[in-house]
Parts: structure tokens; sequence; C-alpha cells
């Protein structure tokens, strides 16, 4: 298997950083682009250097390398995730502006009608950013927000991360288990 892992900079960047470990753990073949705010928010929230999150995919991308193989269709893959995906890259998907290697491979991805998942972590939302949810929704995409389910009952944030991780990975068919999947209502 092979995926396109985008990480911009809206807040969460630990849902990135933890789907770049469990992918290599699973050995599926990853491409990495990290956007200058993604960068950013890496140093602000988190302990990990840049290199060890790079070091995490199977190959890295410039976000201005929009000759890179990821900016055609005829580079096979079988999907990409945006996580987190911010306000600007959900808008700039949504409106088809591609100027940067992140959005033109999110667009590549549609047009060759291959799984694009988007995390947004953003709140409250306001009106253009459910609009642009809406559009890029109705272009193919999968809109997952970073809203972690407590039914597993989680004892720790990587709990909660692990649940979003694990549903992203639900919608691109990589097997997992990171978190207890929903079995019914138990009599205690």
């Amino acid at each position: 298997m092979r995926l396109i892992v985008g990480i911009s900079g809206g807040s969460g960047v630990i849902y990135g950083i933890r789907l770049l470990q469990v992918l290599k753990k699973l050995n599926v073949e990853s491409h990495l682009i990290i956007t200058t705010a993604g960068r950013e928010t890496i140093r602000l929230e988190t302990s990990f250097k840049l290199s060890e999150v790079e070091a995490l995919a199977t190959e890295n991308y410039r976000i201005g390398d929009i000759a890179s193989k990821l900016s055609s269709g005829s580079f096979r893959t079988d999907g990409m995730v945006i996580i987190p995906a911010s306000m600007k890259t959900v808008g700039g998907i949504a409106s088809g502006y591609a100027d940067n290697l992140l959005l033109r491979a999110a667009e590549v991805t549609l047009k060759e009608r291959r799984p694009l998942v988007l995390v947004p972590r953003e709140t409250p939302l306001n009106l253009i950013h459910l609009e642009n949810m809406v559009k890029v929704t109705q272009a193919g995409a999968v809109v997952l927000p970073a809203m972690p389910a407590f039914y597993q009952k989680p004892k720790s944030v990587d709990d909660l991360v692990d649940h979003i991780v694990g549903k992203v990975l639900d919608i691109l068919g990589v097997e997992h288990d990171l978190y207890r999947r929903w079995t019914g209502v138990r009599s205690e």
C-alpha cells in the first residue's frame, strides 16, 4: 500500500505524527508533505524534531516542489490523508487553488477518484469553513474531524489520538488495533 500524508499548520500535528508511526510499523509506504506552518506547529506543539518526523516517512517532499511525482496522476497511490488539515488547506482544495505540492497532490487524488481524507482540527467553525467542507465532500473527499469517541473509555491523550488515527485507517482500508471497536451494549 502507498499513501500520501500531508501535515498542514492546523493545531493537532500529533495526529499526523502518530499516523506516520503506525504506517511505518505496518510497513505501509508513506509520502510526506509538511507545509511551512506545519513545520512550525511541530516545533510549537511537540517535542519531536522535524528530522524525527521526516524519518517516519518512506519519502519526503518540499512544499514548493510542484514538479514532484506526487503532482501527477500517473504516480499511483492508494489515497491521501491531510492530518491535521488547516482551514486554509481545506479552502485551497475546495476552490481548486493548487499553488503548492500539498494542494496539488490533493487535487490529483480527487481527480483520480482516490480516497482523500481531511482531518480538520478547528473549532468553532464559521460558515466559510462549513461551506468549504461541503464542497470538498461533494468533490469526493472524506471530512473526518478530530472528534474522538469515548465508548472505549480512553485513559490517556494517546488513546484519543489513536482513535482518530484508527478512524482514518478504517476509511483507507488499513487493518489496525488502535482502539476497541463498538460491539453493542452488554448486560452488566
